[in-house]
């Protein structure tokens, strides 16, 4: 039986788990809250609480080798560098410690610029990149058999776009929408467990870019939510993040290729 550690179990992780389940894999994964720490025991899932950010040691020398391990320890830009970069050595310390075949680590589009342009997976201008998720980023590129899943702005069951917006001003809706459904990161995460990855970096995101001002309404007319209360146009860069590279890779049809179906 495969087994897959999953380190910072959040909203991705903690449904990535379930499916992994029902592919019968064994799963550990880490939390550091104790409410998730009992619902993931009683689920079946091997876990235990760790801050990566409070505790300076967890013992590996009981886990299993691992299949794979999926880290989706957060960089958030709430953090300063030096937390970044202290949480992020941590973690490393810890992955050198455990033995496994293949890393994932869960970045963000958030990397790029908010500019007009085109990003794809060879994007690769330091200077023009958010630092704290491109030390997070190099940090976690520098163990072995690591790869980076930027994830696009992430939706599905219950979260929905339209919601935070009700009675609202937006003024984002003529960006365009770089989104994913939760449902099609974790069919791409379980087909990249499976398999063999060429390249390091890749780009989850669904191929089609409404503006997000369609998205709302679509959004708000589906699940009979309140609308914006006006919408006022502000800071409208025409940004779009690209991510063929992995579908291209597994021949994937996403579930989700529209945020307007979302």
């Amino acid at each position: 039986m495969k087994k897959i550690l999953i380190l910072g179990c959040g909203w991705v992780g903690e449904e990535f788990a379930h499916l992994q389940l029902k592919n019968n894999w064994q799963v550990w994964a880490t939390s550091t809250n104790e409410e998730k720490y009992h619902r993931l025991k009683a689920d079946g899932i091997f876990a235990y609480i760790h801050d990566f950010d409070q505790d300076t040691d967890l013992d590996a020398v009981d886990l299993p080798a691992f299949d794979a391990v999926l880290c989706s320890i957060p960089a958030t830009q709430k953090n300063s560098l030096e937390q970044l970069e202290a949480r992020f050595k941590r973690v490393k310390a810890y992955l050198e410690k455990v033995n496994y075949t293949k890393l994932i680590f869960l970045s963000s589009i958030g990397i790029f610029p908010d500019e007009d342009g085109v990003f794809d997976e060879d994007f690769n201008v330091a200077e023009r990149m958010s630092p704290k998720l491109k030390l997070a980023e190099d940090i976690m590129r520098s163990l072995p058999n690591s790869y980076i899943f930027r994830l696009a702005g992430l939706f599905g069951k219950q979260r929905i776009f339209a919601k935070y917006f009700q009675g609202r001003i937006c003024t984002t809706g003529d960006q365009p929408a770089n989104f994913v459904h939760l449902d099609d990161v974790c069919e791409l995460l379980s087909l990249s467990m499976e398999h063999n990855l060429p390249d390091s970096v890749y780009h989850l995101v669904a191929p089609e870019h409404p503006l997000k001002k369609d998205v709302i309404l679509a959004s708000a007319k589906k699940y009979q939510l309140e609308l914006p209360a006006a919408f006022d146009p502000q800071d409208s860069f025409l940004k779009v993040v690209n991510g063929d590279r992995l579908p291209r890779i597994f021949n994937y049809r996403f579930k989700y290729p529209s945020p307007l179906e979302f």
